[in-house]
């Protein structure tokens, strides 16, 4: 898999991509709301720590998660 930084991570959700993601055995699905502001959702949950099922997250909380990323997946919906 190609190694992309984070600027390349937030100009593929700049351009409208929701992103498929795991991050502690929990998959998410994250896509961009308005400037600095995402949304965060749970898919499926992997841990027995239950994390909130749908939340709004900033720019520096993505950046901060997404060396931890695993399983990323691109999507355009149209």
């Amino acid at each position: 898999m190609q190694d992309y930084t984070f600027d390349e991570f937030e100009e593929i959700l700049d351009k409208g991509y929701q992103v498929y993601f795991t991050y502690l055995d929990n998959r998410y699905l994250v896509f961009k709301t308005t400037e600095n502001c995402y949304t965060k959702k749970l898919i499926y949950q992997g841990s027995k720590n239950p994390p909130a099922k749908l939340a709004m997250i900033t720019k520096k909380y993505l950046s901060e998660i997404y060396n931890f990323m695993e399983e990323i997946e691109y999507k355009y919906e149209t």
